[in-house]
């Protein structure tokens, strides 16, 4: 225990996170965990922490996860080369076995393990179940890679209702019995619209929306959908950012109230976003708001 901390002040902290906890009780965030956050030990349990404590106060947490570092990692193992096209993973039909493999088996189940042991009540689903996560192929250059037609939200608010937090991989099917290969941004986008959420958190391995990408202190922390626009002209908003604020954008146009780009590899950055004033990252809302 940090004895420099004391209790007066501790309580402080918590009274001062009443309004944003008022202002959450009960309502929908969805969570797309991926990038460092994933792959280093210590934030994964503090991500994990911050879920639970949100579900303890009646926050309805939906975690949607990837997991592409795990699938490469498998792939070298199994001797298959991973390739990609416009980032995105060729995937082919012993790949996507692969990838149906450790999403919805080994990543998805470590999370439902971890949610439970930190005093969690966690379900894991992946887009097959109740074909939550309805697809076609994307593009005929990447094999088993799903663009989402539907969202078969059900599964996720029946957990939900039952108290649970749901835990999402990102694999989807077809109606011929095809599975896919889905980006996990772009799924969390489309979950978080079916469930017209409260808020989209997207983690990534950088502080959110530069002005300069090279200087973290040129962060902006709000932006609107215009403003969003303008940037994206400019070139502000470029490379590997823009699908992530397109995201964001189909999130808001699908009804979710607003959305973040925020840096996973702050610890207790969830908290940060949610319970502070000063938020964790890009916050993106609609002109009118």
């Amino acid at each position: 225990m940090d004895l420099s901390f004391s209790n007066a002040q501790r309580a402080e902290v918590l009274t001062q996170a009443l309004p944003y906890i008022k202002r959450y009780t009960g309502k929908i965030v969805v969570v797309k965990y991926g990038g460092n956050a994933m792959v280093n030990e210590q934030l994964k349990q503090q991500v994990m922490e911050d879920i639970v404590l949100l579900w303890l106060i009646g926050v309805k947490i939906v975690l949607v996860h990837g997991g592409g570092p795990e699938i490469t990692e498998l792939m070298n193992r199994l001797g298959k080369q991973p390739e990609f096209v416009d980032g995105l993973r060729v995937t082919d039909q012993e790949t996507v076995d692969i990838v149906q493999m450790v999403l919805a088996g080994k990543v998805n189940k470590t999370l439902v393990n971890l949610l439970e042991m930190k005093g969690g009540k966690a379900v894991g689903l992946s887009g097959i179940d109740g074909r939550l996560i309805e697809a076609r192929p994307k593009d005929v250059r990447l094999g088993y890679v799903g663009e989402i037609i539907k969202i078969h939200i059900k599964p996720v608010t029946d957990l939900l209702a039952s108290g649970y937090i749901p835990v999402v991989s990102t694999v989807g099917c077809d109606r011929q019995g095809h599975t896919y290969n889905i980006n996990g941004d772009t799924a969390a986008a489309h979950i978080a619209g079916a469930l017209e959420a409260e808020r989209l958190i997207l983690m990534t391995d950088i502080a959110g929306i530069l002005r300069d990408r090279n200087d973290p202190s040129t962060l902006i922390p709000e932006l609107t959908l215009s403003q969003t626009a303008a940037l994206r002209e400019e070139g502000i908003i470029s490379g590997g950012m823009i699908p992530k604020v397109d995201c964001c954008v189909t999130a808001l146009e699908q009804g979710v109230r607003n959305a973040v780009i925020m840096d996973g590899r702050v610890p207790h950055s969830i908290l940060m976003e949610l319970l502070t004033n000063e938020g964790a990252g890009t916050w993106i809302r609609r002109d009118s708001q």
